[in-house]
């Protein structure tokens, strides 16, 4: 008897490993856009109806437990994808995953609630999380001056309403929009292997950013659940580009790169939770003393600083060797 070989074995045998790098990539974004929709979508249903004295933690404290787990879907969905997305929807990416004072460089924004100015993830966490804010948090965003308003749940039925159908709401369409315009996407070998590099130089920044209370998930203290998912969309991505250049005859440098995925997953699986450890008190990310660079946060710090590095056998170098092996154009600059 014959064995033939299914269709699907068939076609990826045939397939360019240029191709298939893009289609098992465009899979895995479109994967977690599904997933960001749907946790985005749940987080805004879970949302107590508007009354007359709104909500917090203590009165609705089931509701607020569903939207906060919700949240953390969601984050960990678009953190997963956003280096392969963020240069392809620049205004979207701003509207969904800017920061609180990023938001207010140009502006101000007295409604903590509704769906002008401050908008997005970060926005919906301020509120969601903001019984949970720690002192350098406060104190850095205090430091904004009158453009600062305090984090607060919904305090009256307008605010709970206009956390419901408008902030929620506008995050679901934004992420909506963001997936709907992505799906018909040939998607290109720059913006897919180029941008997961950049996802991956970025963990310096939200480390540094620690020691400052400027931290990207900073009210909900989920910043190194952030860089756990990245590092989960850099090593999915490789993986779907690998064959591409082991068929160049890169085994070295792809062992590299899989050296240096391993090493940084090590470093942060060291670390139990979802928060960065706390900065040592005389931390200093321009000159770290030896003996804080001994502290959790500090050998946290000296792996992203030492894997980020572009130059050597660090993943951020590995992955740009092999990104010019492979004849991978660099991203245009902002």
């Amino acid at each position: 008897m014959r064995f033939v070989l299914p269709f699907v074995v068939l076609l990826a045998a045939c397939t360019p490993p240029d191709q298939l790098a893009l289609t098992e990539t465009k899979k895995y974004v479109e994967t977690n856009l599904d997933a960001l929709v749907t946790a985005s979508t749940a987080l805004c249903a879970a949302a107590p109806a508007p009354g007359a004295n709104g909500w917090n933690a203590s009165s609705h404290a089931a509701a607020v437990t569903t939207m906060r787990g919700e949240w953390k879907k969601a984050r960990i969905a678009y953190e997963r994808v956003e280096g392969s997305i963020a240069v392809l929807f620049p205004e979207l990416d701003e509207s969904t995953d800017q920061r609180y004072d990023g938001f207010l460089e140009n502006a101000t924004d007295p409604n903590l609630f509704d769906d002008e100015v401050v908008t997005g993830v970060h926005a919906i966490e301020r509120i969601l999380f903001s019984d949970l804010i720690t002192a350098e948090v406060r104190a850095f965003e205090e430091g904004l001056g009158s453009k600062y308003v305090a984090a607060a749940f919904p305090a009256n039925e307008t605010q709970a309403r206009d956390f419901k159908e408008k902030l929620c709401a506008k995050l679901v369409t934004d992420v909506t929009m963001m997936r709907t315009q992505y799906k018909p996407l040939a998607l290109d070998t720059a913006s897919a292997f180029r941008g997961l590099i950049g996802s991956m130089e970025e963990q310096l920044e939200k480390t540094t950013f620690a020691a400052t209370g400027e931290e990207e998930s900073r009210y909900a203290r989920h910043t190194l659940a952030d860089m756990r998912a990245n590092l989960e969309g850099a090593t999915a991505t490789y993986e779907a580009f690998r064959p591409w250049l082991q068929a160049k005859g890169e085994t070295a440098l792809d062992k590299e790169i899989v050296a240096g995925l391993a090493r940084v997953k090590a470093g942060f699986d060291a670390v139990n939770g979802e928060a960065l450890p706390p900065p040592p008190p005389t931390w200093s990310s321009v000159s770290p003393s030896a003996v804080d660079r001994e502290t959790p946060f500090g050998k946290l710090y000296t792996l992203v600083e030492t894997e980020t590095a572009r130059t050597g056998t660090s993943l951020v170098a590995s992955m740009g060797k092999a990104a010019d092996v492979l004849g991978i154009p660099t991203l245009p600059e902002n």
